[in-house]
């Protein structure tokens, strides 16, 4: 009996050293790679014998950095409005609900999202030929919103299984019709998933590279851009891109998770 508190001790310490270990081996890296963009030379590596912030101000007045970040920014909300339309009424659709087809027309909502990205950009690429979709933002977007779609579908079924049906059964009983229910009693207890999943589909869109590689025009989306100026090799203005893209999506998603979770404690 008295071998387990040491038992637990023990394990909690273990546990514990595993948990920093993570923590360092996913944060050292971008601590790192924020250092590296003060460094006052165009080459990385130790030492820094010098800093400067010149390469950070170059971001904000380089016009194509710029505009490569509104353009991506422009694709990642697009593509989002949709997956979550989409996503939101595969969702209520599917949810509660047993019909024919039903499990195979899951499957091909959520197939999407298993297909290796490789594979997924060759046959978008493939697809939109065949369609006559020429390369560009209009490509990319469609891409990335099928792409989403399994993800808002997963989070709001996941939502939509806790709705108490008593307060549907109550509207319908008022005499509300199905639509009146939907906006006035599902719709707002669905708003804290629908958050969640615009902002990681908002995430997932700004960061792909794959998808905006094989479908994208002349007008590079942010990773495209650093991906070609990795091609002269790493420099300390590739990391102050890279900072200034980490910094722009830490600070969204830090909103979204404490927004959702005073929509939570509200409802």
């Amino acid at each position: 009996m008295n071998d387990r508190p040491e038992l637990f001790r023990g394990n909690r310490i273990f546990l514990s050293c595993i948990y920093w270990a993570f923590v360092l081996y996913v944060f050292v890296p971008l601590f790192l790679m924020i250092m590296m963009g003060f460094k006052d030379s165009k080459f990385i590596g130790f030492p820094i014998r010098s800093w400067t912030l010149d390469w950070y101000t170059g971001v904000f007045a380089d016009a194509e950095v710029l505009s490569t970040f509104g353009y991506s920014i422009a694709i990642a909300v697009l593509s989002t409005l949709i997956s979550v339309m989409v996503g939101t009424w595969i969702a209520v659709l599917l949810e509660g609900r047993k019909f024919l087809g039903r499990t195979a027309i899951f499957g091909m909502t959520v197939l999407p999202a298993l297909v290796p990205g490789i594979i997924s950009a060759i046959a978008f690429r493939i697809y939109a030929r065949y369609l006559g979709i020429e390369p560009g933002m209009g490509a990319i977007v469609w891409a990335h919103a099928v792409h989403n779609v399994p993800f808002v579908v997963l989070v709001v079924m996941a939502r939509l299984s806790t709705l108490p049906k008593s307060q549907i059964e109550a509207a319908r009983d008022l005499g509300a019709d199905p639509l009146v229910t939907f906006i006035r009693i599902t719709l707002p207890y669905l708003v804290p998933a629908i958050l969640g999943a615009s902002i990681f589909c908002l995430l997932l869109s700004f960061d792909d590279f794959v998808r905006s590689f094989f479908l994208g025009g002349y007008e590079p989306t942010l990773p495209v851009l650093i991906f070609a100026k990795l091609r002269s090799g790493m420099s300390p203005e590739i990391n102050a891109i890279a900072t200034v893209a980490l910094i722009l999506t830490a600070a969204v998603g830090i909103w979204a998770e404490r927004f959702t979770r005073r929509m939570n404690k509200e409802s």
